[in-house]
């Protein structure tokens, strides 16, 4: 069981890879252009999105920019269906993917404001009969907190689980077809790591408590009572919905039944997302009316339950809401992404200000501009929130020195890489905290601001952030930890050494095979110059190779369809678990080819080289097994 968890979550990776990178504001898209300005009217922004999407051959956006006191811009741009010439209107619904999951946020706060249960609830004792894997349950159960902050320690959801087409179903039924994911890999409420079955788990036990399908009672309690009069977690009738595209902004997409809806199912229109964005701006109020208290907003958008929050940083993840910075500016809201959608809504309360909009493209770089466009129009005559001072260094800060590996990952089949590719070397000078990636130079990266908080600093050309965003966290029975945007761990430092040796030889010995390949192969035409024995020893480690660059080329091409084209068996998913046994194959073959070799038919100088380069295939032969990425099969 535990392997075959291992081996699926490599199909969260290629999720992350191709959904989390046209959904997150960690898009890297959010580059500023530096020829543009700030627009200084709607008609001047408006114009900028146009050309926006018209240079990125991106369909249609959604927008709206609300101030507490009303929308300022409504609209929508370009067209919601290409072949049918459809323009997108205020009232055309776009997918909103995760932001979808503050919903499942309001409706447990709306229970636990009735006294029908608590955020500290243990999940088992809710609903026992969904099932999760906690192997500390008895001392650290999953609450009802650690759902909607993502503390569970559970893995995202799998390949399969993102794949299925799951119209008709019920919650009920998405959560029981595939829960293999459901494991915690650490104790719940100790780090955060982004997991889409925890929302509709919560989901799940309000419509235990209320006898209602949780899309209805968000309708009644939500949807209607905020304004949202066209919002729907189901697929509805073109022109009503736009089609979502594909980088091209002309092959659609087919529509997304969600397996697991609370996750990221919302269709919604401009202008229902302008009357959510007024709710939040006027702290749970919709014309004077309170539909949820002020506390619970609040309360939304506050961290409490990892290790961090815990020592006080209040930046993060909280309930379905997460804290953001552009420009200097802080932001609170959530972003999401579907296949060919890509969606934002942020505001600052502090400012009475904020904004939504959605793509239906799966262009990131047309997303990341938008964005960009728009929160320069909304900030250009703001004043940016004051930097604090910095503090002085915690006085045990050089106990924190030293070698750091990610400890958290989103999926737990991503440590494989994220633990070579993420390591960190963490040192203390000039009064600052400095961070050292693999081939990278100390640079300051974070000033004291309190205590063991710190502030991040950001290259010359950009604003620095308001508020802490990392910490020294106080070492427990698990060992020494940081948080930088994520929760990392002390090793050894011959630990770290030994980990880029090895990285450095396998990369070393991949490129000499290639490079190799060519003057042997050449070489082979020539009589004088055949070497039949020494043929195996060079043959079988460059197919080894060969096999690794074409798994690559494989989950390249597979691209914004991946979630179909590896998530169900296919010549795609098939071919990565042909090419992975290759590599093992080869990599055994090409030892077995050097051992047999007898030395006298054989150049001393070959011998060595091959045995260098076959060791390096070998060691990571048995380390993507060990991960069970070797034999992987996608699809189930």
């Amino acid at each position: 069981m535990k392997k075959r968890m291992l081996s699926q979550s490599l199909m969260s990776v290629l999720l992350v890879l191709v959904l989390c990178l046209q959904a997150t504001g960690a898009l890297a898209q959010n580059k500023k252009d530096d020829t543009s300005k700030p627009a200084q009217s709607i008609a001047e922004l408006r114009q900028q999105l146009e050309k926006i999407l018209a240079d990125s051959h991106t369909p249609g956006v959604s927008v709206a920019i609300v101030h507490r006191d009303g929308p300022e811009w409504v609209a929508g741009l370009g067209k919601s269906n290409v072949a049918a010439n459809q323009a997108a209107t205020e009232e055309t619904l776009f997918r909103i993917g995760s932001t979808s999951k503050a919903f499942a946020s309001l409706s447990i706060l709306k229970l636990a404001n009735e006294g029908k249960l608590s955020l500290q609830d243990p999940v088992h004792k809710l609903v026992p009969e969904i099932w999760f894997e906690n192997r500390w349950e008895a001392t650290d159960p999953v609450r009802v907190v650690d759902l909607l902050e993502h503390t569970t320690g559970w893995d995202d959801m799998h390949l399969p689980e993102y794949a299925k087409d799951a119209k008709g179903m019920t919650l009920r039924e998405g959560l029981d077809y595939y829960h293999h994911s459901r494991i915690s890999r650490w104790r719940p409420g100790t780090r955060m790591a982004y997991c889409n079955s925890g929302p509709p788990v919560a989901a799940y036990i309000v419509e235990k408590i209320t006898g209602q399908r949780f899309e209805d009672y968000v309708t009644q309690n939500f949807f209607l009572p905020i304004g949202m009069k066209t919002a729907t977690y189901f697929e509805q009738p073109s022109p009503q919905l736009t089609t979502l595209y594909h980088n091209d902004g002309k092959t659609p997409f087919p529509y997304w039944n969600i397996l697991l809806r609370p996750a990221g199912a919302i269709n919604a229109s401009a202008k229902d997302m302008a009357a959510y964005l007024e709710f939040y701006l006027n702290r749970g109020a919709v014309e004077g009316v309170q539909v949820m208290p002020a506390a619970s907003i609040d309360r939304m958008e506050t961290p409490t339950r990892t290790w961090e929050a815990q020592q006080g940083l209040k930046a993060g993840y909280g309930l379905s809401n997460y804290t953001s910075f552009h420009d200097g500016f802080e932001y609170h809201g959530h972003d999401g992404g579907v296949n060919g959608g890509i969606t934002d809504m942020s505001y600052m309360p502090e400012y009475g200000v904020g904004y939504f909009y959605s793509i239906n493209s799966a262009n990131g770089e047309a997303f990341g501009k938008i964005g960009d466009a728009i929160r320069a129009y909304i900030t250009r005559n703001l004043t940016r929130p004051p930097v604090p001072a910095a503090g002085q260094l915690p006085a045990n800060a050089q106990e924190y020195a030293g070698w750091y590996q990610p400890d958290a990952p989103r999926n737990q089949m991503q440590q494989f890489l994220a633990r070579l590719l993420g390591l960190q070397r963490v040192s203390f000078g000039g009064g600052n905290l400095l961070i050292t990636g693999l081939g990278g130079i100390n640079k300051p990266t974070g000033a004291p601001v309190n205590g063991a908080q710190f502030r991040y600093l950001p290259p010359k050309k950009d604003h620095p952030e308001p508020v802490a965003t990392m910490a020294l966290l106080t070492p427990n029975a698990e060992g020494r930890f940081i948080f930088l945007g994520g929760t990392l761990k002390r090793i050894p430092t011959f630990r770290a050494i030994a980990e880029i040796v090895l990285v450095a030889w396998f990369v070393l010995a991949v490129i000499s095979i290639v490079l190799y390949a060519p003057f042997w192969m050449i070489g082979g035409f020539f009589r004088k110059r055949r070497r039949p024995a020494e043929r195996a020893m060079r043959l079988w480690p460059l197919i080894a190779v060969l096999s690794l660059v074409a798994f690559v080329g494989v989950f390249m091409q597979a691209g914004n369809d991946a979630l179909v084209r590896l998530g169900n068996l296919t010549i795609w998913s098939f071919g990565l678990f042909l090419l992975t046994l290759i590599f093992a194959a080869t990599s055994l073959a090409s030892a077995v080819a050097v051992w047999r070799a007898r030395k006298k038919e054989i150049r001393r100088s070959v011998r060595w080289y091959s045995i260098a380069v076959i060791t390096a295939l070998m060691i990571a032969a048995l380390y993507l097994a060990w991960w069970g990425v070797i034999g992987i099969r996608t699809w189930s």
